[in-house]
């Protein structure tokens, strides 16, 4: 399974532990940090994500205005 990555900065953190992230400086995805099960991920209780962090994305396959933040850069 391929997943499309892309990189962006948080511009906004929401509520739910999602937040809003702007790639190529106009798109903006709302994205959720990538949990801890079988494929890994950052740990949510170790990393905290801020606004203006670089931070990489891979997007939903079906909506690309979806993600997972799998990194921070």
């Amino acid at each position: 399974m391929s997943e499309r990555v892309v990189e962006g900065i948080v511009i906004e953190a929401l509520p739910s532990a999602l937040y809003r992230v702007e790639v190529d400086g106009r798109h903006r995805i709302t994205a959720h940090i990538a949990g801890l099960g079988k494929g890994g991920g950052i740990d949510r209780n170790f990393v905290r994500v801020l606004v203006g962090d670089r931070v990489s994305v891979a997007l939903v396959k079906n909506d690309v205005t979806r993600g997972r933040i799998i990194k921070k850069v």
